[in-house]
């Protein structure tokens, strides 16, 4: 069927998220080697370290992401499994000191998890017999073979009832793992580490690369029912999100810029963004399926555009 992985994590950062009920969680790794061990939606599994040695939930794969520090944090909040930020740096630094890496890294290894489940201590799982004693992140395991089945299995059971994607776990395990497979839903903090790396971390109309000032905007707002879809995002300098939401710009079906003349009506300004006006986006994500989609384009020119 596929594989999943079993990562290893602190009762903290357990106990931290199991009291929560977070649609996404930051599964955080203190360097910067990068996570190419599962595809989009497989499952990832958590194991907490000596003294208690059991598997206690899990999540869905949305991807791996270098980040700036600062940027994990704002995208994941409380969702590191840490209280504030001075707790995530704090708990980062000690992890590097303990393991000799660089403290003053700026960037911090995020493998992005939606729907995670957490399970009670009375439901914990045991851990796979052939666990190497010398891993340090995690294993993979193949969900057909041996203690991969077995773990499997029982993570299957301890969801039985449990609602994902608003569709209740199906019967039978090969059903159960295509079922996984599917697309699930990401929070607002995978929308926009989405977003942010499928446009090269450059504005899409200014070509900015100045981190802190991209925004993941949707193109249909979420208060008028828009998704947290990467198809419903695109990447902007703050200046342009803004201007954007309240319709003096907007982005055509073939993906040229329009500027509307109400910016110098309302404001007797603009200029520096009426050079924008009928080019066409400067950067654009390579995956048609990760490219604006066209009716999500044509609900703002109706909708939100000024004219």
């Amino acid at each position: 069927m596929g594989n999943m992985f079993v990562g290893l994590t602190d009762y903290d950062w357990y106990c931290n998220l199991k009291s929560e009920n977070f649609d996404e969680v930051n599964f955080w790794r203190p360097g910067s080697t990068a996570f190419r061990a599962l595809n989009q939606n497989e499952l990832f599994l958590f194991k907490l370290k000596k003294p208690y040695y059991a598997i206690v939930g899990g999540g869905f794969f949305v991807k791996y992401s270098l980040l700036p520090i600062s940027l994990a944090w704002e995208a994941f909040g409380r969702k590191n499994g840490t209280k504030n930020y001075t707790e995530f740096w704090e708990r980062l630094k000690k992890y590097r000191e303990k393991n000799r890496m660089d403290v003053l890294n700026p960037y911090v290894g995020c493998i992005i998890l939606t729907e995670p489940f957490f399970f009670e201590k009375k439901d914990w799982i045991a851990p796979p017999d052939n666990w190497p004693s010398n891993a340090v992140i995690g294993k993979t395991m193949d969900t057909e073979k041996g203690e991969g089945k077995r773990l499997f299995q029982e993570i299957c059971e301890r969801l039985q009832g449990i609602s994902v994607s608003n569709q209740m776990i199906v019967n039978g395990i090969k059903e159960q793992y295509h079922y996984f497979l599917a697309k699930h839903r990401i929070g607002q903090g995978s929308f926009r580490i989405l977003v942010t790396d499928a446009y090269y971390r450059r504005c899409a109309i200014s070509g900015e690369k100045t981190l802190p000032v991209l925004e993941a905007a949707h193109i249909k707002p979420f208060s008028e029912s828009g998704p947290h879809h990467i198809q419903n995002g695109i990447l902007l300098r703050s200046d342009i999100h803004k201007l954007f939401d309240e319709g003096y710009m907007t982005i055509a079906p073939d993906f040229r810029i329009e500027v509307s003349k109400r910016l110098k009506q309302d404001y007797g300004n603009g200029r520096i963004y009426y050079q924008y006006h009928g080019q066409e986006l400067c950067v654009l994500p390579k995956r048609i399926d990760e490219q604006p989609a066209k009716d999500y384009l044509s609900w703002h020119n109706e909708n939100v555009y000024l004219g």
